[in-house]
């Protein structure tokens, strides 16, 4: 089992509570005292801090930066800029978050994406940086006879393109979060660990604090580790209420359940 270490929090979870200078330093406060050592840093205006800045003020409460979102347009298209932001931040690894403007029932666009992750990420490696995919559930469409998914870890060079496996999105496009790290052993430093819950009055799901959904966490984060994850972040696209309570408990059940 990994250590307690090893846990962090996205930022945009807290989206809404990082529009300033004052209440994100506030909520970094408030992440540190839950227990949680490291952030990811996605919705969080770059105007608020500059890089040394958001380093200085996080390691203050004692916060790492574990990795970042940046945009996918730029990560395409102007990929040193990324790379001099990682090298400020002194952060190793970034996601590309969404693929925004891709239609995944267009082979050539499919191809167009692969290609071009894989040329942003050799950039990188060359740089020492890692760029990470983060799935949705979209990537389980088929392209050319194949999970989207599938295409974009076969079609790639590992060295190039490595996993940021969201649980969530992966049980809702029908996949197994553990059977996907599994497959992508080696390739898997980040994991997004959102849980999932049933709604009672329709089809649909929603998102949970871990523990508090239908996932099966002990086996997620045996696999993450066994497939060589770093970084396991917890993630809450929406909360039913204050979200920091949200992420309170899912840090009180990693700690009882899912840590040395």
């Amino acid at each position: 089992m990994p250590k307690i270490e090893q846990f962090g929090v996205i930022l945009y979870t807290l989206r809404d509570f990082v529009k300033t200078r004052e209440d994100a330093l506030a909520t970094f406060e408030k992440v540190s005292k839950m227990g949680y050592k490291s952030v990811q840093v996605s919705g969080l205006s770059a105007d608020l801090f500059s890089e040394q800045e958001l380093v200085e003020v996080l390691g203050e409460r004692g916060l790492t930066i574990c990795a970042t979102h940046e945009s996918g347009e730029q990560i395409l298209n102007e990929t040193d800029k990324v790379i001099a932001r990682l090298q400020k931040l002194g952060v190793r690894y970034t996601a590309y978050p969404y693929p925004a403007g891709v239609d995944f029932s267009n082979d050539e666009e499919v191809d167009a994406l692969i290609k071009g992750l894989n040329d942003a990420g050799r950039k990188m490696a060359d740089a020492g940086l890692v760029l990470c995919y983060h799935n949705h559930h979209h990537e389980f469409q088929h392209s050319r006879g194949k999970v989207i998914l599938e295409r974009i870890y076969e079609e790639t060079d590992a060295r190039c393109l490595q996993a940021e496996i969201d649980t969530f999105w992966v049980q809702r496009g029908g996949g197994s979060p553990a059977g996907w790290l599994r497959g992508l052993k080696g390739r898997s430093p980040l994991l997004h660990m959102k849980d999932y819950r049933l709604k009672s009055d329709s089809l649909d799901a929603d998102y949970a604090e871990i523990g508090n959904g239908n996932m099966d966490f002990v086996e997620i984060v045996r696999e993450a580790e066994a497939a060589g994850c770093e970084h396991y972040i917890v993630e809450q696209d929406t909360c039913p209420g204050d979200p920091f309570d949200s992420l309170s408990q899912s840090f009180e059940y990693i700690r009882k359940n899912l840590v040395w």
